[in-house]
């Protein structure tokens, strides 16, 4: 039984809760469970989108420095690997995910809301990556899906000064894609997700894969990354039902199996 990651299903929904009191910090321990909830939230049929949440009061305040203080540079190099993989295990999922953000998202935790394909946060929220202060950088992801979601020039800018960020800024510089009340950060991402249950499943992985894949590369290759997956969904089950339905029925009227 993992101690501070669960997976909870609800109506569809998986929510992957972070619960290491009082600041949620990703010792080697959170990251191996996140790593098993995301997993567990990809082969669970019943989910159909993710919610990664850390509570009411605080998504992820980073690392625990201290257990990183410890390790040498044999250590750290064995495990950073690890790390990587853990920190952004919710990327690896084949589903909608979003990040629900009150409070702290830093460093680590910060990486952990990139690896969501949405990022939803309070008022109140303050993000960052400080790596910097501590003398040395993000490596949990953050260099990387950072600059490819903001750009280089303000990604850069948020990792040299090891600044903060408030949700306002968050939002105008489009590291998040929503700003409510703090109280109702759970709320909205549940209601984002649901709009995936009942979609095409297969269709809505193959458009991650395809937008995923497709920036890691150049557009040519992009391109012939979405005329595989395109091709692949006409034997799908979905396929059928939708265009069926649409030239029965017309849009939006498709009763999808995931199939």
């Amino acid at each position: 039984m993992a101690e501070f990651v669960t997976l909870e299903v609800s109506e569809g929904i998986g929510t992957i809760r972070l619960a290491r009191p009082p600041m949620n910090a990703l010792n080697r321990q959170v990251q191996d469970e996140l790593a098993a909830a995301a997993h567990a939230a990809t082969v669970d049929k019943a989910v159909k989108a993710v919610i990664v949440y850390g509570g009411e009061k605080v998504f992820a305040a980073g690392a625990d420095v201290k257990e990183m203080a410890e390790m040498d540079y044999g250590q750290i190099r064995d495990a950073i690997g690890g790390m990587q993989a853990g920190l952004g295990a919710v990327a690896s999922i084949p589903k909608p995910t979003v990040a629900a953000i009150t409070g702290y998202a830093l460093g680590g935790g910060l990486e952990v809301a990139l690896s969501a394909d949405r990022r939803i946060v309070g008022d109140n929220a303050k993000l960052g990556v400080p790596e910097i202060l501590l003398g040395i950088i993000p490596g949990g992801g953050g260099t990387q899906r950072l600059a490819r979601l903001i750009g280089p020039a303000k990604a850069k800018d948020l990792v040299f000064t090891g600044r903060f960020v408030g949700a306002d800024e968050a939002l105008a510089i489009g590291l998040v894609d929503e700003v409510v009340a703090p109280d109702d950060v759970y709320t909205a991402a549940r209601t984002w997700a649901l709009q995936f249950v009942g979609g095409a499943s297969r269709a809505l992985a193959a458009a991650k894969a395809a937008i995923d894949e497709g920036l890691n590369t150049d557009l040519e290759s992009g391109l012939k990354i979405e005329q595989h997956l395109f091709a692949g969904l006409f034997a799908t089950k979905d396929q059928a039902i939708g265009m069926e339905s649409f030239i029965a029925n017309g849009p939006g009227k498709a009763e999808f199996t995931g199939e």
